[in-house]
C-alpha cells in the first residue's frame, strides 16, 4: 500500500472522529507534523520483479492473524513464485488488538477493529479454513482438523496465545488471541464487576463495567471508599502495558464524572516493578502517585469469588535459607501467602499461554512457547521451522510493533535458508513499542529492546505524556498496522 493510500485510511479514521479533529485540520497536522512524516516513511517499498527471490519451496504458515496474513504478504513480494499455503479456522482472525483500550475508554466501537481474514488473504496465497491440531516436524507435516495432512518444505508459527482464564479458581474458559468463541469465559467475565479488556467482547463490557461503577459512585455515600482492582500476572503476557493502561482509563473517566474521590483504585501485580525499561518504570510510579493509586508488588491473583466480590492473590516474597558456607551466602526460599481483597470492580489480565496443540508438541517447550533463536527466528531444532509474533520465545516480543519489526527478519531469513545460505542476514534486535495511554488525550510512547533501555524513534522525551502520541494512537496506528503490515510492505 502507498503512502497516499495509507495517508486516506488516517483520514478515513479522522472521519469516524469529528468531535476530535476535522478532516480539515488533520491535512493541517500532517503536513507540518515530523510524527507524521515518520509513520508514512514506514510504509516502505518489496522487493521488485527484477531483484524478487527465485527460491522455491512450499511455505505453510499456522496461523491468519496479523503476524501470519503480514509475513505471507511480504514472502508474495520477495520470492519470483511463491507457494504460501496460510491455515487458520477464524474467519475474523484479522483484528487491531491495540484498539481494545480505546474500546474499554468509549472512543471507539467494538467493530472498528474486527476484519475479515478473506479480505486480507494476499494474492496469489492458498487459505485453507480449519486449524492445526497437530505437528510432525520430523515428516514436515501438519494435520489440520485432525484427520488433514499438509506437508511444507518450510513452516512458520503464528498461532498466536492463549488468554488462560480458567487458570484463575472461579473463572473459567480459555479464547484464542483473536477468536471470538467467548461463550465460556463470558459466564463470568464482563458482568458484576468482573471485566477484562483482553477479548473484543470483554473490552466492549469494560467501558459498561466502568459506567456501572461511576454509577454506584455517585449513589455512595458511606466513608469508605469504593474498591477497584487491576491484575498483572505471573506469565508472560502480549502488551504487558495494558493491565495499567485500563486503570489510567478508569481514573479520568471516573474524574471526568466528579466521583474519583469516592473510588480507591488499586494495582495488584505479580512482579516487583511497573516497567523491565528502568526510565519508563520511574515515569509511571510518579504518574501513579500523581494520580493517588495505590499497588501491591508480588501479588498473583490466584481465585476469585464472583457471588462474593472477594478475589484472592498469592502474595509473595524470598527469606534467607541455610547458609551456603562454599558460596559463602545465604539460599534464598520462597515464601507466599494468600490474602483477600474485595472489590467493586476488577479488571482482570488473564494468564497466558501458548494453545495446547503448539505448546504441547515438538515445535513447542516445557514453557509452552516456540523457542526459537531470538536474533533470526529460526526453530532451535528445526532449521525449517520459523516462528513469530505472540507465541514466539522470545523477550518482550508480545506487541504488534514487536510482529512488525518480527516478520521483515523472518522472511529474509527464510528466503536466504530457501537459497542455501548458510549464513542468516537478518536479526530482530527486541524493539517493541508499548504506547502507553495515561488518560483520554494522552500517552507515553514506550519504545524499548533487549538493551531494556529508551530507544525513542522521535526526538522527544519518551517518559512524558503527550497529545501528539495520542493522535498517532488513535488515528495514525491503526491504518498503518492494519494496510501496511497486511500488505507486507509496513
Amino acid at each position: 500500500m502507498s503512502k497516499n493510500q495509507i495517508l486516506e485510511e488516517i483520514l478515513n479514521e479522522v472521519d469516524k472522529h469529528p468531535e476530535i479533529m476535522s478532516r480539515r485540520d488533520a491535512l493541517k497536522y500532517f503536513a507540518v507534523s515530523p510524527l507524521a512524516a515518520s509513520v508514512l516513511a514506514g510504509t516502505t517499498a518489496g522487493a521488485t520483479a527484477a531483484s524478487a527471490s527465485d527460491a522455491k519451496g512450499k511455505i505453510v504458515i499456522v496461523g491468519g492473524g496479523l503476524a501470519g496474513m503480514s509475513t505471507a504478504a511480504r514472502l508474495c513480494l520477495n520470492l519470483s513464485n511463491p507457494d504460501v499455503t496460510v491455515i487458520e479456522p477464524d474467519p475474523t482472525s484479522v483484528s487491531y488488538q491495540p484498539g481494545q483500550t480505546l474500546i474499554a475508554a468509549g472512543v471507539w466501537d467494538k467493530e472498528d477493529i474486527i476484519y475479515n481474514r478473506d479480505d486480507f488473504v494476499p494474492s496469489g496465497v492458498k487459505l485453507i479454513k480449519g486449524k492445526v491440531t497437530s505437528f510432525d516436524p520430523e515428516n514436515n507435516k501438519v494435520i489440520v482438523d485432525g484427520k488433514d495432512e499438509v506437508s511444507y518444505d518450510h513452516l512458520v508459527v503464528a498461532t498466536g496465545l492463549m488468554l488462560n482464564y480458567g487458570a484463575i479458581k472461579g473463572l473459567e474458559g480459555e479464547i484464542t488471541s483473536s477468536g471470538a468463541d467467548n461463550a465460556i469465559v463470558k459466564q463470568k467475565v464482563g458482568k458484576n464487576g468482573v471485566y477484562s479488556i483482553y477479548f473484543r467482547d470483554g473490552a466492549a463490557d469494560t467501558y459498561k463495567g466502568i459506567q456501572e461503577l461511576i454509577e454506584k459512585a455517585k449513589a455512595h455515600k458511606g466513608p469508605e471508599k469504593l474498591q477497584a482492582l487491576f491484575t498483572d500476572p505471573a506469565t508472560a503476557i502480549k502488551c504487558g502495558g495494558a493491565p495499567k493502561k485500563i486503570m489510567y482509563i478508569t481514573h479520568d473517566l471516573l474524574t471526568k464524572a466528579g466521583v474519583r474521590d469516592k473510588v480507591e483504585l488499586i494495582f495488584n501485580p505479580n512482579g516487583g516493578k511497573m516497567f523491565g525499561v528502568p526510565e519508563y518504570h520511574e515515569a509511571i510510579l510518579q504518574q501513579f502517585k500523581d494520580r493517588d493509586f495505590k499497588w501491591n508488588y508480588a501479588h498473583n491473583l490466584v481465585a476469585i469469588d464472583t457471588e462474593n466480590k472477594i478475589a484472592t492473590f498469592e502474595k509473595h516474597w524470598q527469606e534467607k535459607g541455610a547458609y551456603d558456607e562454599d558460596l559463602e551466602e545465604y539460599t534464598m526460599v520462597k515464601k507466599t501467602q494468600n490474602v483477600e481483597f474485595k472489590y467493586d470492580f476488577i479488571h482482570v489480565t488473564p494468564p497466558m499461554k501458548a494453545p495446547d496443540e503448539v505448546g504441547n508438541s515438538p515445535v513447542g517447550s516445557a514453557q509452552g512457547w516456540v523457542p526459537v533463536n531470538k536474533e533470526t527466528l529460526q526453530h532451535v531444532k528445526f532449521k525449517n521451522v520459523w516462528c513469530l509474533g505472540d507465541v514466539a520465545a522470545v523477550p518482550m516480543g508480545k506487541t504488534g510493533g514487536s510482529a512488525r519489526k518480527q516478520y521483515a527478519v523472518l522472511v529474509d531469513n527464510m528466503i536466504a535458508a530457501m537459497e542455501g545460505k548458510t549464513t542468516l542476514p537478518a536479526k530482530y534486535g527486541g524493539y517493541t513499542v508499548c504506547p502507553l495511554i495515561t488518560s483520554i488525550g494522552t500517552v507515553m510512547l514506550a519504545e524499548f529492546d533487549w538493551s531494556a533501555k529508551p530507544t525513542p524513534s522521535f526526538p522527544l522525551d519518551p517518559t512524558q505524556e503527550r497529545w501528539i502520541w495520542w493522535l498517532l494512537k488513535v488515528y495514525a496506528l491503526k491504518p498503518m498496522t492494519i494496510h501496511g503490515m497486511l500488505s507486507g510492505r509496513a
